[in-house]
């Protein structure tokens, strides 16, 4: 599946907008960014081998686990392009994998876990 970046960015945008209103709020502190290809430590980072694809991560401290005194660095989730346009056949197909992800990896941010997330 073939899709420019600046449109595979535009998808991500969408997700985000797409947010309903009450958790758009809490993502006050959180970078979102679209990068190709995850590199060797962030599969490590999740327990994967290079051959695995990996759609996103999230980088960061959980709402759930901060403190009142938390003053870090932006949380961060990263949205993979090249693992999701080969995972997927169609661009509708696309439009629902970077949905899904974004509301993964944010799940990761509300503090869910892997057996709580929507997606």
């Amino acid at each position: 599946m073939r899709i420019a970046p600046e449109e595979f960015e535009a998808l991500v945008a969408k997700a985000l907008d797409d947010l309903p209103e009450e958790f758009a709020e809490l993502l006050e502190n959180v970078a979102v960014v679209v990068e190709d290809e995850p590199t060797e430590e962030d599969l490590a980072s999740v327990d994967l081998d290079p051959e695995d694809d990996l759609l996103g991560l999230y980088q960061g401290v959980p709402l759930a686990e901060r403190d009142s005194f938390y003053g870090g660095l932006p949380d961060r989730v990263v949205i993979y392009r090249g693992p999701i346009l080969r995972l997927c056949s169609s661009r509708r197909e696309v439009i629902r994998e970077v949905r899904d992800t974004v509301v993964h990896e944010l799940g990761h941010h509300f503090g869910l876990d892997e057996d709580d997330m929507p997606y």
